[in-house]
Protein backbone atom coordinates (compact mmCIF):
# COMPACT_ATOMS: atom_id res chain seq x y z
CA UNK A 1 0.00 0.00 0.00
CA UNK A 2 2.81 2.38 0.96
CA UNK A 3 4.62 1.60 -2.28
CA UNK A 4 1.56 2.52 -4.36
CA UNK A 5 1.21 5.81 -2.45
CA UNK A 6 4.85 6.77 -3.06
CA UNK A 7 4.56 5.89 -6.75
CA UNK A 8 1.46 8.04 -7.10
CA UNK A 9 3.18 11.00 -5.44
CA UNK A 10 6.25 10.65 -7.68
CA UNK A 11 4.11 10.34 -10.82
CA UNK A 12 2.13 13.42 -9.89
CA UNK A 13 5.30 15.39 -9.22
CA UNK A 14 6.80 14.46 -12.59
CA UNK A 15 3.60 15.49 -14.39
CA UNK A 16 3.66 18.84 -12.59
CA UNK A 17 7.32 19.46 -13.55
CA UNK A 18 6.58 18.53 -17.15
CA UNK A 19 3.70 20.99 -17.29
CA UNK A 20 5.86 23.78 -15.85
CA UNK A 21 8.60 23.08 -18.38
CA UNK A 22 6.09 23.01 -21.24
CA UNK A 23 4.63 26.36 -20.21
CA UNK A 24 8.15 27.82 -19.89
CA UNK A 25 9.05 26.72 -23.42
CA UNK A 26 5.94 28.32 -24.88
CA UNK A 27 6.38 31.70 -23.16
CA UNK A 28 8.59 34.21 -25.01
CA UNK A 29 11.72 35.35 -23.17
CA UNK A 30 11.31 38.75 -21.58
CA UNK A 31 12.55 41.57 -23.80
CA UNK A 32 12.70 39.46 -26.99
CA UNK A 33 10.31 39.75 -29.88
CA UNK A 34 8.02 36.85 -30.80
CA UNK A 35 8.80 37.59 -34.45
CA UNK A 36 10.64 34.48 -35.61
CA UNK A 37 12.18 36.40 -38.52
CA UNK A 38 14.28 38.51 -36.17
CA UNK A 39 18.02 38.19 -36.82
CA UNK A 40 21.15 39.06 -34.93
CA UNK A 41 22.04 41.71 -37.49
CA UNK A 42 18.80 43.71 -37.28
CA UNK A 43 18.71 43.51 -33.48
CA UNK A 44 22.36 43.81 -32.38
CA UNK A 45 24.19 44.95 -35.51
CA UNK A 46 27.71 43.98 -36.56
CA UNK A 47 29.19 40.86 -35.00
CA UNK A 48 32.08 42.22 -32.94
CA UNK A 49 34.21 39.65 -31.14
CA UNK A 50 34.98 39.99 -27.47
CA UNK A 51 38.64 40.13 -26.49
CA UNK A 52 38.39 36.47 -25.50
CA UNK A 53 36.49 35.23 -28.57
CA UNK A 54 36.73 35.03 -32.34
CA UNK A 55 39.37 33.63 -34.73
CA UNK A 56 42.94 33.72 -33.44
CA UNK A 57 44.90 36.47 -35.16
CA UNK A 58 47.37 38.88 -33.62
CA UNK A 59 45.43 41.56 -31.69
CA UNK A 60 42.27 40.66 -33.68
CA UNK A 61 43.87 42.04 -36.85
CA UNK A 62 42.51 41.16 -40.28
CA UNK A 63 43.85 37.71 -41.17
CA UNK A 64 44.96 36.59 -44.61
CA UNK A 65 46.82 33.59 -45.99
CA UNK A 66 49.16 36.03 -47.68
CA UNK A 67 51.48 33.47 -49.22
CA UNK A 68 48.70 32.20 -51.48
CA UNK A 69 46.52 35.32 -51.60
CA UNK A 70 48.52 37.46 -54.01
CA UNK A 71 45.98 40.26 -53.68
CA UNK A 72 46.78 40.78 -49.97
CA UNK A 73 48.47 44.15 -49.48
CA UNK A 74 49.90 45.67 -46.34
CA UNK A 75 52.50 48.04 -44.99
CA UNK A 76 53.34 45.86 -42.00
CA UNK A 77 52.69 42.12 -41.76
CA UNK A 78 52.75 39.80 -38.76
CA UNK A 79 54.07 36.41 -39.89
CA UNK A 80 54.51 33.19 -37.89
CA UNK A 81 57.45 30.84 -38.40
CA UNK A 82 56.69 27.76 -36.26
CA UNK A 83 60.14 26.18 -36.58
CA UNK A 84 61.98 24.71 -33.58
CA UNK A 85 64.23 21.92 -34.79
CA UNK A 86 67.39 24.00 -34.56
CA UNK A 87 67.42 24.16 -30.75
CA UNK A 88 70.16 22.87 -28.47
CA UNK A 89 68.09 22.37 -25.31
CA UNK A 90 64.29 22.47 -24.90
CA UNK A 91 62.07 22.27 -28.00
CA UNK A 92 58.56 23.72 -28.21
CA UNK A 93 58.94 27.12 -29.90
CA UNK A 94 56.98 25.84 -32.90
CA UNK A 95 53.98 26.74 -30.74
CA UNK A 96 55.36 30.25 -30.18
CA UNK A 97 53.27 31.99 -32.88
CA UNK A 98 50.12 30.49 -31.38
CA UNK A 99 51.13 31.53 -27.84
CA UNK A 100 51.95 35.10 -28.87
CA UNK A 101 48.68 35.49 -30.75
CA UNK A 102 46.80 34.05 -27.77
CA UNK A 103 48.65 36.46 -25.48
CA UNK A 104 47.53 39.34 -27.70
CA UNK A 105 43.78 38.73 -27.31
CA UNK A 106 43.29 41.70 -24.96
CA UNK A 107 45.00 43.97 -27.49
CA UNK A 108 43.10 45.45 -30.40
CA UNK A 109 43.17 48.33 -32.84
CA UNK A 110 40.47 50.32 -31.06
CA UNK A 111 42.39 50.44 -27.77
CA UNK A 112 45.97 50.60 -28.97
CA UNK A 113 46.99 53.94 -27.46
CA UNK A 114 49.61 53.82 -24.69
CA UNK A 115 50.86 56.60 -22.44
CA UNK A 116 54.41 55.29 -22.84
CA UNK A 117 54.40 55.70 -26.64
CA UNK A 118 51.86 58.54 -26.85
CA UNK A 119 50.33 56.97 -29.94
CA UNK A 120 48.20 54.17 -31.30
CA UNK A 121 50.18 52.37 -34.03
CA UNK A 122 46.95 51.35 -35.76
CA UNK A 123 46.00 55.00 -36.28
CA UNK A 124 49.16 56.04 -38.15
CA UNK A 125 47.81 55.26 -41.62
CA UNK A 126 49.70 52.00 -42.14
CA UNK A 127 47.78 48.87 -43.08
CA UNK A 128 48.73 46.12 -40.62
CA UNK A 129 47.53 42.54 -41.08
CA UNK A 130 48.25 39.05 -39.78
CA UNK A 131 49.58 36.91 -42.65
CA UNK A 132 49.33 33.61 -40.77
CA UNK A 133 52.12 31.04 -40.50
CA UNK A 134 54.67 29.65 -42.91
CA UNK A 135 53.86 25.91 -43.26
CA UNK A 136 57.41 24.77 -42.45
CA UNK A 137 58.50 21.16 -42.68
CA UNK A 138 59.01 19.51 -39.27
CA UNK A 139 61.07 16.70 -40.85
CA UNK A 140 63.69 18.38 -43.04
CA UNK A 141 65.56 21.41 -41.71
CA UNK A 142 67.11 22.30 -45.05
CA UNK A 143 63.67 22.32 -46.62
CA UNK A 144 62.23 24.34 -43.71
CA UNK A 145 64.93 27.00 -43.96
CA UNK A 146 64.29 27.37 -47.68
CA UNK A 147 60.52 27.56 -47.09
CA UNK A 148 61.02 30.38 -44.60
CA UNK A 149 63.30 32.31 -46.95
CA UNK A 150 60.89 31.97 -49.88
CA UNK A 151 57.93 32.97 -47.70
CA UNK A 152 59.66 36.06 -46.31
CA UNK A 153 60.90 37.11 -49.75
CA UNK A 154 57.40 36.65 -51.17
CA UNK A 155 55.91 39.09 -48.66
CA UNK A 156 58.85 41.49 -48.83
CA UNK A 157 58.22 42.00 -52.55
CA UNK A 158 54.55 42.93 -52.16
CA UNK A 159 53.61 46.54 -52.98
CA UNK A 160 52.74 48.64 -49.96
CA UNK A 161 49.62 50.70 -49.40
CA UNK A 162 51.83 53.72 -48.77
CA UNK A 163 49.41 55.87 -46.77
CA UNK A 164 51.36 55.96 -43.50
CA UNK A 165 51.63 59.22 -41.60
CA UNK A 166 55.29 58.35 -41.02
CA UNK A 167 57.63 58.83 -44.01
CA UNK A 168 58.88 55.58 -45.50
CA UNK A 169 62.46 54.60 -44.80
CA UNK A 170 62.62 51.38 -46.77
CA UNK A 171 62.71 53.10 -50.18
CA UNK A 172 65.86 54.93 -49.13
CA UNK A 173 67.82 51.71 -48.55
CA UNK A 174 66.24 49.32 -51.06
CA UNK A 175 68.41 48.38 -54.01
CA UNK A 176 65.48 48.85 -56.39
CA UNK A 177 64.51 52.24 -54.97
CA UNK A 178 61.02 50.98 -54.14
CA UNK A 179 59.12 50.96 -50.89
CA UNK A 180 58.89 47.53 -49.29
CA UNK A 181 56.65 46.32 -46.48
CA UNK A 182 58.04 45.50 -43.05
CA UNK A 183 57.47 42.16 -41.38
CA UNK A 184 57.29 41.30 -37.69
CA UNK A 185 58.04 37.60 -37.41
CA UNK A 186 56.78 35.40 -34.58
CA UNK A 187 59.18 32.50 -33.91
CA UNK A 188 59.95 29.75 -33.76
CA UNK A 189 63.48 29.27 -32.52
CA UNK A 190 66.21 31.76 -33.33
CA UNK A 191 67.38 29.82 -36.39
CA UNK A 192 64.64 31.60 -38.34
CA UNK A 193 66.77 34.75 -38.51
CA UNK A 194 69.18 33.19 -41.03
CA UNK A 195 66.56 32.84 -43.81
CA UNK A 196 65.17 36.25 -42.86
CA UNK A 197 68.58 37.91 -43.24
CA UNK A 198 69.03 36.15 -46.58
CA UNK A 199 65.75 37.63 -47.76
CA UNK A 200 66.54 41.12 -46.47
CA UNK A 201 69.94 41.02 -48.17
CA UNK A 202 68.28 40.62 -51.58
CA UNK A 203 66.43 43.90 -51.02
CA UNK A 204 68.75 46.00 -48.84
CA UNK A 205 72.18 44.40 -48.88
CA UNK A 206 73.92 43.95 -45.51
CA UNK A 207 71.96 45.22 -42.49
CA UNK A 208 72.89 46.07 -38.91
CA UNK A 209 71.34 43.84 -36.26
CA UNK A 210 70.18 44.84 -32.79
CA UNK A 211 70.06 41.56 -30.92
CA UNK A 212 68.29 41.22 -27.56
CA UNK A 213 69.29 37.87 -26.06
CA UNK A 214 70.88 36.06 -23.15
CA UNK A 215 73.18 34.27 -25.63
CA UNK A 216 75.65 35.39 -28.29
CA UNK A 217 74.39 33.11 -31.11
CA UNK A 218 77.66 33.74 -32.97
CA UNK A 219 79.32 30.36 -32.36
CA UNK A 220 80.84 28.71 -35.41
CA UNK A 221 79.74 25.18 -34.59
CA UNK A 222 78.72 22.69 -31.93
CA UNK A 223 80.24 19.24 -31.26
CA UNK A 224 78.83 16.69 -33.68
CA UNK A 225 78.10 19.14 -36.49
CA UNK A 226 79.62 17.18 -39.34
CA UNK A 227 77.29 18.05 -42.21
CA UNK A 228 76.63 21.43 -43.78
CA UNK A 229 73.01 21.49 -42.62
CA UNK A 230 73.91 20.50 -39.06
CA UNK A 231 75.82 23.79 -38.77
CA UNK A 232 72.51 25.68 -38.97
CA UNK A 233 71.23 26.06 -35.40
CA UNK A 234 69.79 28.70 -33.10
CA UNK A 235 73.28 29.33 -31.72
CA UNK A 236 75.25 29.58 -34.98
CA UNK A 237 73.03 31.49 -37.40
CA UNK A 238 74.81 34.85 -36.92
CA UNK A 239 78.17 33.23 -37.65
CA UNK A 240 76.74 31.79 -40.85
CA UNK A 241 75.14 35.13 -41.74
CA UNK A 242 78.54 36.81 -41.36
CA UNK A 243 80.11 34.15 -43.60
CA UNK A 244 77.52 34.97 -46.25
CA UNK A 245 78.01 38.74 -45.89
CA UNK A 246 74.43 39.38 -44.78
CA UNK A 247 75.30 41.77 -41.92
CA UNK A 248 77.31 44.93 -41.50
CA UNK A 249 80.12 45.14 -38.95
CA UNK A 250 77.99 47.50 -36.86
CA UNK A 251 75.70 45.09 -34.99
CA UNK A 252 75.16 44.91 -31.24
CA UNK A 253 73.91 42.52 -28.56
CA UNK A 254 71.84 43.59 -25.55
CA UNK A 255 71.24 41.56 -22.38
CA UNK A 256 73.97 38.92 -22.76
CA UNK A 257 74.67 36.74 -19.69
CA UNK A 258 75.33 33.19 -20.95
CA UNK A 259 78.18 30.90 -19.92
CA UNK A 260 81.17 30.88 -22.29
CA UNK A 261 83.96 28.46 -23.13
CA UNK A 262 86.48 31.28 -22.68
CA UNK A 263 87.18 34.85 -23.79
CA UNK A 264 87.82 33.36 -27.22
CA UNK A 265 84.03 33.34 -27.62
CA UNK A 266 84.02 37.12 -27.21
CA UNK A 267 86.87 37.53 -29.68
CA UNK A 268 84.93 35.44 -32.19
CA UNK A 269 81.82 37.50 -31.50
CA UNK A 270 83.68 40.72 -32.29
CA UNK A 271 84.98 39.19 -35.52
CA UNK A 272 81.39 38.39 -36.51
CA UNK A 273 80.61 42.10 -36.13
CA UNK A 274 79.00 42.60 -32.73
CA UNK A 275 79.54 44.89 -29.78
CA UNK A 276 78.38 43.70 -26.39
CA UNK A 277 75.96 45.04 -23.80
CA UNK A 278 75.57 42.61 -20.90
CA UNK A 279 72.58 42.18 -18.61
CA UNK A 280 74.59 43.67 -15.71
CA UNK A 281 75.25 46.84 -17.71
CA UNK A 282 71.72 48.01 -16.99
CA UNK A 283 72.74 48.40 -13.35
CA UNK A 284 76.16 49.88 -13.98
CA UNK A 285 75.38 52.10 -16.98
CA UNK A 286 71.63 52.68 -16.77
CA UNK A 287 68.96 52.44 -19.44
CA UNK A 288 69.78 55.78 -21.08
CA UNK A 289 73.41 54.84 -21.70
CA UNK A 290 72.44 51.44 -23.12
CA UNK A 291 70.08 53.18 -25.56
CA UNK A 292 72.81 55.66 -26.50
CA UNK A 293 75.32 52.87 -27.19
CA UNK A 294 72.87 50.92 -29.35
CA UNK A 295 71.92 53.97 -31.40
CA UNK A 296 75.55 55.01 -31.83
CA UNK A 297 76.55 51.52 -32.95
CA UNK A 298 73.97 51.05 -35.73
CA UNK A 299 73.92 54.71 -36.76
CA UNK A 300 72.10 55.52 -40.00
CA UNK A 301 72.23 52.02 -41.48
CA UNK A 302 69.21 49.82 -42.23
CA UNK A 303 68.46 47.98 -38.99
CA UNK A 304 66.93 44.61 -38.18
CA UNK A 305 65.84 43.95 -34.59
CA UNK A 306 65.80 40.40 -33.24
CA UNK A 307 64.51 39.75 -29.73
CA UNK A 308 64.89 36.41 -27.99
CA UNK A 309 62.36 36.26 -25.14
CA UNK A 310 65.09 34.83 -22.90
CA UNK A 311 66.60 38.32 -22.64
CA UNK A 312 63.91 38.69 -19.96
CA UNK A 313 64.60 36.95 -16.66
CA UNK A 314 62.99 33.47 -16.55
CA UNK A 315 61.19 34.47 -13.37
CA UNK A 316 59.15 36.83 -15.57
CA UNK A 317 59.19 34.87 -18.85
CA UNK A 318 59.74 31.17 -18.10
CA UNK A 319 58.45 29.80 -21.40
CA UNK A 320 61.67 29.58 -23.36
CA UNK A 321 64.01 26.89 -24.55
CA UNK A 322 67.31 28.01 -22.98
CA UNK A 323 66.57 30.00 -19.81
CA UNK A 324 69.34 31.96 -18.08
CA UNK A 325 69.00 33.47 -14.60
CA UNK A 326 69.68 37.17 -14.04
CA UNK A 327 67.90 38.71 -17.01
CA UNK A 328 66.28 42.08 -17.56
CA UNK A 329 62.73 42.81 -16.48
CA UNK A 330 59.96 43.16 -19.04
CA UNK A 331 59.69 46.85 -18.14
CA UNK A 332 63.41 47.42 -18.74
CA UNK A 333 63.29 45.77 -22.17
CA UNK A 334 60.24 47.83 -23.12
CA UNK A 335 62.01 50.99 -21.99
CA UNK A 336 65.07 50.25 -24.13
CA UNK A 337 62.88 49.52 -27.16
CA UNK A 338 61.14 52.90 -26.80
CA UNK A 339 64.54 54.55 -26.90
CA UNK A 340 65.25 53.01 -30.31
CA UNK A 341 62.36 54.67 -32.15
CA UNK A 342 63.48 56.62 -35.20
CA UNK A 343 66.16 54.18 -36.33
CA UNK A 344 65.92 52.79 -39.86
CA UNK A 345 64.10 49.55 -39.09
CA UNK A 346 63.47 47.20 -41.99
CA UNK A 347 62.05 44.34 -39.90
CA UNK A 348 61.89 42.66 -36.49
CA UNK A 349 61.17 39.37 -34.81
CA UNK A 350 60.45 37.84 -31.41
CA UNK A 351 61.58 34.26 -30.94
CA UNK A 352 62.03 31.31 -28.58
CA UNK A 353 58.60 31.49 -26.90
CA UNK A 354 57.89 27.86 -25.94
CA UNK A 355 54.47 27.84 -24.21
CA UNK A 356 54.77 24.32 -22.79
CA UNK A 357 56.94 25.86 -20.07
CA UNK A 358 54.65 28.82 -19.38
CA UNK A 359 52.33 29.54 -16.48
CA UNK A 360 49.12 31.59 -16.84
CA UNK A 361 50.35 32.76 -20.29
CA UNK A 362 52.73 35.26 -18.71
CA UNK A 363 55.40 34.76 -21.38
CA UNK A 364 52.93 34.84 -24.27
CA UNK A 365 51.34 38.02 -22.90
CA UNK A 366 54.74 39.69 -22.47
CA UNK A 367 55.77 38.71 -26.01
CA UNK A 368 52.51 40.04 -27.48
CA UNK A 369 52.99 43.33 -25.67
CA UNK A 370 56.51 43.62 -27.08
CA UNK A 371 55.15 43.09 -30.60
CA UNK A 372 52.78 46.01 -29.97
CA UNK A 373 55.89 48.02 -29.01
CA UNK A 374 57.54 46.98 -32.28
CA UNK A 375 54.63 48.45 -34.22
CA UNK A 376 54.93 51.77 -32.39
CA UNK A 377 58.72 51.65 -32.80
CA UNK A 378 58.34 51.22 -36.57
CA UNK A 379 55.86 54.10 -36.78
CA UNK A 380 57.56 56.67 -34.53
CA UNK A 381 60.08 59.12 -35.88
CA UNK A 382 61.78 59.61 -32.52
CA UNK A 383 61.63 58.22 -28.97
CA UNK A 384 58.51 59.36 -27.10
CA UNK A 385 58.72 62.00 -24.41
CA UNK A 386 58.65 61.00 -20.75
CA UNK A 387 55.34 59.36 -19.78
CA UNK A 388 52.68 61.51 -18.20
CA UNK A 389 52.27 61.47 -14.41
CA UNK A 390 49.14 61.80 -12.32
CA UNK A 391 49.88 65.49 -11.86
CA UNK A 392 50.22 66.22 -15.57
CA UNK A 393 47.34 68.45 -16.71
CA UNK A 394 44.84 66.58 -18.87
CA UNK A 395 45.31 68.94 -21.79
CA UNK A 396 49.01 67.99 -21.93
CA UNK A 397 48.35 64.25 -22.28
Amino acid sequence: MLRHLIAAILTGGLLLLSAIAHNHEQAPLEGLSEDTSETWLNKYGKQIDQVFSGPLSFSHLPYSRCLEDISAQFDIAVLGMPFDTGVTYRPGARFGPYAIRSGSRRQRETRGYTLAWRNNPYEQGSKIIDCGDVPVSPFDNALAVDQMEVAYSTLLERPTIGQSLVPSLTRRFAKDGKEHPRIITLGGDHTIVLPILRSLYKVYGPVSVIHFDAHLDTWGSYPGQITEQSRVTHGTFFYLAQEEGLMTNTSIHAGIRCKLASMADIENDEAVGFQLVTSDDIDDLGVAEIIRRIRARVGDSPVYLSLDIDVIDPGLAPATGTPEAGGWTTREVKRVIRGLAGLNFVGADIVEVAPAYDNAEITGIAAADLVHDFLSMFLSQEPPKAPATRNTPRDEL
